[in-house]
């Protein structure tokens, strides 16, 4: 079975965007990740004092708004460039700020149903490694190849708080403290919970041990097993043809 579609779920700084971004560059994908959109609207709210509960007009707000993700352009640390309407706010996107708030705008229905059709266009056209909270129960639900991957709540808070300190240069330059990120991912995965589950047929994968690359040799070790597999049986099957023509 060939594989197109790629759907990484998970936990916020499980590592899914690493992972995500590792795969696509090693399989020459389009790494598309979801939570940025949803990141970007959320942070347009904030920009023009649009209320979060408002879900009119944050689905206006989505639907009239130009959110462009592309490889990254800058080298200073980014996974992906994301452009909205224009402005490079790549770094916009990750604010604290904005990390406390895009729960409650990724809620609601009116959001999801806009984002997730331009998230299923994407894939339609091009083979993609797509992450996110619910790419292989709703989004992508045929998608071949799909993984989950979760670690503690500790664990994940200390590795944002670290990007958090390396992108700021000093540890007086982050903006927040560490139990404020710990609190913002706890809230965060109970504000995510119903969007948060694997798909019945998912790869969990818990990252709480793992650095990046030995995630990333994991799942190429997954996709080369399985190609293995299918050629097996693909060979299987030309055997028997033959003997049936002979």
């Amino acid at each position: 079975m060939d594989i197109k579609q790629i759907a990484i779920d998970g936990t916020a700084g499980a590592g899914k965007s690493t992972l995500a971004q590792h795969l696509a560059d090693q399989l020459g994908y389009l790494y598309i990740d979801t939570g940025a959109m949803y990141r970007a609207v959320t942070w347009l709210a904030i920009t023009k004092d649009v209320d979060l509960q408002n879900a009119s007009k944050l689905a206006s707000l989505a639907r009239h708004a130009s959110i462009t993700i592309s490889r990254p352009h800058i080298h200073d640390g980014r996974q992906q460039t994301v452009l909205i309407n224009g402005y490079d706010a790549t770094w916009d996107i990750v604010d604290h700020r904005v990390s406390r708030s895009v729960a409650s705008v990724s809620r609601h229905a009116e959001v999801r149903t806009i984002l997730i059709a331009r998230q299923r266009a994407i894939a339609r056209k091009e083979r993609v490694v797509m992450v996110g909270r619910d790419i292989g129960t709703v989004v992508l639900p045929e998608a071949e190849l799909k993984l989950f991957l979760d670690a503690s709540p500790e664990v994940r808070a200390l590795r944002r708080y670290q990007e958090m300190l390396k992108r700021s240069g000093s540890p007086h330059g982050v903006g927040c403290r560490f139990d404020e990120v710990l609190r913002d991912v706890i809230h965060r995965d109970e504000m995510d919970r119903s969007n948060m589950k694997p798909a019945e047929d998912a790869t969990i994968i818990n990252t709480d041990q793992l650095d990046a690359l030995q995630v990333l040799d994991y799942v190429s070790k997954i996709i080369e097993d399985r190609a293995a597999c299918e050629e097996v049986v693909a060979n299987q099957r030309t055997g028997s043809m033959s003997r049936v023509v002979v």
